[in-house]
């Protein structure tokens, strides 16, 4: 059963202040706000008591005792941003991403579960989650039907006790992505089964279709697929409106599309804009240098898109398709108290931004940081084995070859492979996955991931397992060496010497310190990267998708090389 937001004193107390026994926290007057169910910009007082909006209109409180009193004359007041389709695993962890994206004005994410359920038993899980609820900020969450790889434990992880538990939590709202979707066409009738009970519990369901046809997507449709936001044609998006879906629209450091997305919809004159809303999905820190739902929100109105469209695909449209305009989304009387200040409706980027009646943001300055929470429910990252020579074996007759960040396909390889070093200045290096209890490792040839990268791991994928990729077997134990030393990371390296390093000390694959240094560091290393021949445009994407088998054609897993399209292994993982 949900719980209140607000206890029933609360309530009483908040019920006061309209009749003047109580005074408000904050009273935003002479404000210029939108209200997004009208489309209009209304002005009028904000009164707030606590993390409510207790009263907007016209009126002024009769009793300001110790009120904070803010005259937004001049100013354009909107919804804080939501993220309607968080990773937030790209290096950095949800806390710090939440803390970077507020100062932008995003200040609620429906993220990912996935490193949790691949990391950590729910009640371990759950606890994290109920420390970021605390925040002020908004955290909701999907729960995953399968892991996009493949895991010889994967029936462990995905349980019915498991799915059920993560559907009882009120700030679960959505089930998915369903990259897994081919099992519910090829039969499979556990993951229907989930699907059918998140849409009893009332939670939406979306789909993972890139590329998908109309037949597809009319049967995802028919298994209970709610939105999807994998478009990339204005051709698919007609296509998935034309069948009753939510359209996400897509920028992200490796899918930049939305520009072109919603040139196509102005140009064609589609009035779709209230059944739009907009992500970066999961893109990696970098991307972000110049905002989160603000960039969105401004490539909207670079793509002649009116503002207020533009500030309801941000905010009121993610929460009307969530069932959630009484808390989010909407500023009027009952909602949290999360808005964004603007110079003017032109400029997302706010000069204030208030969160659960928090500011976190005044004249342009952060001033607050979101707390920081505990993260030791994640085993700490400790390599107890060494590599050998035994484990770089490359005698095999099938080769991964990139065909773009994260797109690979098989190639016979032709290389002479009994050395210890490759030639530079080729596109083929050698590619080790390996299990970080030293169990097991799987090995191939990497066509057309760097000429030059000698040393190379990280700890980041997936699965967290440890991926080993370069030219001097030397150098790729000495990768492999300074990623042990630093408890998880990424690490390059040349002539045994560490040439860029990114520290991931919580679980090896999470970032503990702010985004704004991570930035640092990661576009160092993929500085270093592109200087030695990556010619991809994101280098950590390609590190995530490696061993995601919801991508063709081939993948390097747990299990071993596997062929996405026979759905087969093609050469087994060998236990070490």
């Amino acid at each position: 059963m949900p719980e209140p937001i607000w206890k029933i004193h609360e309530i009483r107390k908040q019920v006061a202040v309209i009749d003047g026994q109580e005074a408000p926290t904050m009273v935003l007057k002479n404000a210029r706000y939108l209200h997004s169910v009208l489309k209009q910009w209304i002005s009028g007082n904000i009164w707030i008591l606590g993390d409510r909006i207790v009263y907007v209109g016209q009126e002024l409180p009769s009793n300001t005792i110790n009120t904070e009193v803010v005259d937004l004359q001049g100013k354009i007041v909107v919804p804080g941003y939501i993220e309607p389709h968080v990773h937030p695993f790209q290096l950095y962890n949800p806390q710090s991403f939440a803390d970077f994206a507020a100062q932008t004005g995003t200040t609620m994410f429906i993220a990912d579960n996935m490193t949790f359920v691949l990391s950590l038993p729910n009640e371990k899980a759950f606890s994290i989650l109920d420390q970021l609820k605390k925040l002020p900020f908004s955290f909701y969450w999907w729960v995953r039907f399968d892991s996009q790889t493949e895991l010889e434990n994967e029936d462990e992880l995905f349980t019915n006790k498991s799915i059920f538990e993560w559907l009882e939590r009120n700030d679960v709202v959505l089930g998915g992505e369903l990259t897994g979707w081919p099992r519910l066409i090829q039969g499979d009738d556990l993951m229907l089964y989930w699907i059918q009970a998140s849409k009893m519990k009332g939670k939406k369901i979306e789909g993972h279709f890139p590329g998908a046809s109309e037949k597809t997507i009319a049967r995802m449709k028919l298994f209970g697929a709610d939105g999807d936001h994998e478009s990339m044609t204005v051709e698919e998006v007609e296509r998935r409106i034309l069948h009753g879906y939510a359209v996400t629209l897509r920028h992200s450091s490796i899918r930049p599309d939305l520009p072109q997305l919603l040139k196509g919809i102005v140009e064609k004159k589609l009035n779709i804009f209230d059944h739009l809303m907009m992500t970066t999905d999961g893109s990696t820190p970098n991307f972000h240098q110049d905002g989160v739902m603000d960039k969105c929100i401004r490539i909207a109105l670079e793509s002649g898109v009116s503002p207020i469209d533009a500030y309801n695909m941000a905010s009121y449209n993610v929460a009307r398709y969530y069932g959630m305009t009484h808390l989010h989304g909407l500023i009027a009387t009952g909602r949290f108290a999360t808005l964004n200040i603007l110079k003017d409706e032109f400029t997302p980027n706010p000069e204030a931004v208030l969160s659960k009646g928090v500011w976190l943001k005044q004249n342009n300055e952060k001033v607050y940081a979101l707390p920081k929470i505990d993260w030791k429910n994640f085993e700490p990252f400790n390599i107890s084995f060494n590599l050998k020579d035994e484990d770089f074996q490359f005698s095999m007759p099938i080769g991964i070859e990139m065909i773009n960040d994260v797109i690979t396909k098989p190639y016979s390889i032709n290389l002479h492979i009994n050395k210890k070093e490759l030639p530079l200045g080729n596109d083929e290096s050698y590619l080790l996955l390996i299990d970080r209890q030293g169990k097991w490792r799987v090995n191939t040839i990497f066509k057309g991931f760097a000429t030059h990268v000698k040393g190379f791991a990280s700890s980041y994928s997936n699965t967290g397992e440890i991926i080993i990729i370069g030219k001097s077997i030397e150098d790729m134990k000495a990768a492999f060496e300074e990623i042990k030393r630093m408890n998880g990371g990424i690490a390059l390296v040349e002539n045994n010497e560490v040439i860029a390093s990114l520290p991931l000390t919580i679980n090896g694959t999470l970032y503990e310190g702010a985004v704004e240094d991570l930035i640092e560091k990661e576009t160092a290393l993929k500085t270093a990267l592109r200087d030695r021949g990556y010619r991809h445009s994101d280098a950590i994407y390609t590190l995530l998708f490696l061993q995601s088998t919801h991508l063709p054609y081939i993948r390097i897993t747990p299990r071993g090389i596997f062929d996405v399209m026979k759905k087969k292994v093609m050469l087994p993982a060998v236990m070490r």
